[in-house]
């Protein structure tokens, strides 16, 4: 049976929350715990209520809302994504899987059905490393993979705390009040968009996601005097941001030096001081996103540039400290979700191939509390964290009636 989606509905929603944006639609900026955020979530949480949805928030800001099964008892079932959004983004990341993930309730409500077990929507807080410059936070709280002096070391441009932004915003309670124990969920299963070019470019509805590759970020800072740009000569300058420079060079030399498409490095951020034009650079501060759906690949590539990095900060003398932000396994999907999601593609008639993700997402951490998977839906050339990020409503709701259908099976079980 394939479940009634309410495309329009859907569609609907996901105009409406765009506009709660930092930035004019179709750009989209939500910052976590801002304002916008905060009102984001709040026009989330009336939606969620009004579904008849039981909802509550953890001490870190994940949003549950829950749909009671006939056995409350058992370990629910999960899926959801995120609504937080870097600056001018798109409008489809991470909110297909939240209203997506919503609309396939509903879409079981309407249907009549009532699963054998639970099944609850989260809306994950930070997954967009934007303020504090690690993503996922609240699934790492949540798996684990984020404790309390992790999470206290993280600070915000203007030096604030996580823990400060959260009290500000009203989150209650120890933030380690959100840890789960492994097996909280029988099964977790993530609606996103693609991200790539893939389903476009094969003309398929669904990708069945097997994987997710590693991400590891690396934060070297670089120092040295500084001073006036005409008066201090070049045989005496020590500049960090040459130094920068090198090291942006060799990221981009290492990752395609791998032998594997399936290497990526990029140098995302990066910040000068004191930023004048008639100044020379007295310290700079950069963070490289470094994955790979191989491990030891990928490791290998991160100490290749930390000892790069040190190296030309030798050669050109000017100070050096480098840091590990996040250095994180690969996942890989439950075969029992997996064949759920199959199932449901079967039953919806929607074509479908197996998959890696190349970008991660909160899923990556869920795996630490159950088996996982993802759903991905086309992205229009691949197109994401742009204004212009697109996928047509026809799309989303194919996805949804497919994560509808994995999620009644997984339900079942």
């Amino acid at each position: 049976m394939t479940l009634p989606v309410d495309t329009a509905r859907l569609s609907a929603e996901i105009e409406e929350l765009a506009r709660i944006s930092d930035h004019p639609y179709p750009s989209v900026t939500r910052i976590l715990f801002t304002p916008t955020d905060m009102a984001g979530r709040e026009w989330l949480h009336r939606r969620l209520r009004d579904a008849g949805l039981t909802v509550r928030v953890d001490a870190v800001g994940n949003t549950f809302a829950r749909l009671e099964g006939t056995d409350p008892s058992l370990p629910a079932v999960a899926t959801g994504s995120h609504t937080d959004a870097i600056p001018e983004a798109g409008r489809f990341d991470g909110v297909v899987g939240v209203l997506g993930g919503l609309e396939a309730l509903r879409a079981l409500q309407a249907a009549g059905i009532r699963p054998r077990r639970s099944i609850e929507l989260i809306a994950f807080t930070s997954e967009e490393p934007t303020r504090f410059g690690l993503g996922c936070i609240g699934s790492r709280v949540m798996s684990g993979v984020l404790d309390e002096a992790g999470l206290a070391r993280l600070r915000d441009a203007d030096g604030g705390t996580f823990e400060q932004a959260r009290l500000g915003a009203g989150m209650t309670g120890a933030a380690m009040d959100a840890r789960l124990a492994p097996g909280a969920y029988h099964a977790f299963l993530e609606l996103h968009i693609e991200q790539g070019p893939e389903l476009e470019r094969q003309g398929l509805d669904i990708g069945v996601v097997t994987a997710i590759a590693a991400p590891a970020t690396l934060r070297v800072e670089l120092t040295g005097g500084g001073g006036h740009a005409g008066a201090l000569l070049m045989p005496a300058r020590h500049d960090p941001l040459v130094a920068a420079a090198a090291v942006i060079q060799e990221v981009d030399r290492a990752a395609r030096g791998t032998g594997s498409t399936d290497t990526v490095g990029t140098v995302g951020l990066i910040r000068v001081e004191p930023g004048a034009v008639n100044s020379v650079p007295r310290r700079v501060v950069m963070e490289i996103d470094m994955r790979d759906t191989d491990l030891a690949r990928r490791d290998a590539l991160v100490d290749h540039v930390r000892a790069f990095a040190r190296a030309q900060a030798e050669r050109l003398g000017v100070g050096h400290s480098g840091e590990i932000l996040n250095r994180d396994p690969p996942s890989v999907s439950g075969p029992a979700v997996v064949e759920a999601v199959e199932a449901a593609c079967a039953e919806a008639g929607a074509s479908n191939v197996r998959m890696v993700s190349r970008a991660y997402h909160d899923t990556v951490f869920m795996a630490q509390l159950c088996p996982t998977g993802m759903v991905f839906v086309p992205s229009r050339a691949g197109v994401s964290h742009r204004p212009d990020e697109f996928t047509s409503e026809e799309q989303i709701a194919r996805g949804v009636a497919v994560l509808a259908g994995a999620l009644t099976r997984l339900a079942q079980a």
